[in-house]
């Protein structure tokens, strides 16, 4: 497990590695020239060569990679080539909106799936699996963005219970504030993920139902409800660990689309704004942060896997 986990760790770096370059490059492949934005429309050619110089633009692409690299090493993710700002104070104030956002959808995700994908296994073939079925159906197909709009028109517009956007200025300083701007927000995220969850929940349970190790606990006097908590479950949470693990992904990137219906500033809203004008600085930060949180999301999967499926302690040695 040891080894494992160590070799597994050196591919984590060399993956992020891969990525933090991968994503350097591409961004050098997007049209237009913050010099340009800076120094005005009207600016010279000497004034745009002062400006690329203070910037270091007038170095080379490597030259540029590696001092962009050794500050993420040393957690500076550069200062923004329009403002100055830091870049990583900027985005660890952005994340006190967006972490919570993932981590409450993903939550709402869970409490959603979970339970009714049990249910709908467990009473397949039976009017409440079907409806659940149907319901979880028609939520895959059901976009965050138009569930975030219905969801502002009744409780925002029509009953007035929630604020339909924006956050606290003194963000989590006001608590109860900040809590109430993000009810619906996870609910939008929860929702959407969820009913793709339950699918696999469902599948996942459906399986151990009908497995040979389920029938021989039951041979042996157990109850299907007894048998599935004592042998069922560890083995339907492999897949569905899985899954969830590709779902907090899709929460990430599906977050940028929330954060605009919903007006939060955070991390997706910065990356929009930033595209939009070319602060490569601060979108190559933004996008790298994005990976790495996607790239360590499967490394707790595997190792989730791991600790739950003791077969898979004794292969890793």
């Amino acid at each position: 497990m040891t080894l494992w986990l160590l070799r597994r760790t050196a591919l984590f770096a060399c993956s992020l590695l891969a990525a933090s370059l991968l994503v350097f490059l591409l961004l050098r492949l997007l049209p237009g020239d913050v010099a340009a934005t800076i120094a005005g429309t009207d600016a010279t050619p000497e004034r745009l060569a002062a400006i690329r110089a203070e910037l270091g633009l007038d170095r080379s692409v490597l030259a540029q990679y590696w001092s962009w690299l050794t500050g993420v090493l040393r957690g500076d993710f550069g200062t923004s080539q329009l403002n100055g700002a830091s870049v990583s104070a900027e985005l660890g104030n952005k994340l006190t909106v967006t972490a919570p956002l993932v981590l409450g959808g993903a939550v709402v995700a869970v409490l959603v799936a979970v339970p009714l994908g049990v249910l709908a296994a467990v009473r397949n073939r039976t009017a409440a699996g079907t409806v659940i079925s149907a319901v979880s159906q028609v939520g895959i197909a059901v976009p965050a963005l138009w569930l975030g709009l219905v969801l502002v028109l009744v409780f925002s517009v029509q009953l007035g219970l929630l604020p339909a956007q924006g956050f606290p200025v003194d963000g989590w300083s006001s608590p109860g504030t900040a809590v109430q701007s993000l009810v619906l927000p996870w609910v939008a995220l929860g929702l959407t993920e969820g009913a793709v969850l339950l699918r696999f929940v469902r599948s996942s349970v459906l399986g151990v139902l009908t497995s040979e190790f389920l029938r021989a606990a039951r041979a042996k006097g157990l109850t299907r409800g007894q048998a599935l908590r004592a042998h069922g479950f560890r083995n339907a949470a492999l897949p569905v660990v899985s899954v969830l693990g590709v779902q907090l992904a899709t929460l990430v990137v599906g977050a940028v689309v929330v954060e605009r219906v919903f007006t939060l500033p955070g991390v997706g809203s910065m990356l929009v704004a930033d595209v939009g004008n070319r602060d490569l600085v601060k979108v190559q930060g933004e996008v790298f942060l994005v990976v790495a949180v996607v790239l360590l999301i499967s490394l707790l999967v595997d190792l989730a896997h791991r600790v739950i499926d003791p077969r898979l302690r004794e292969v890793a040695r």
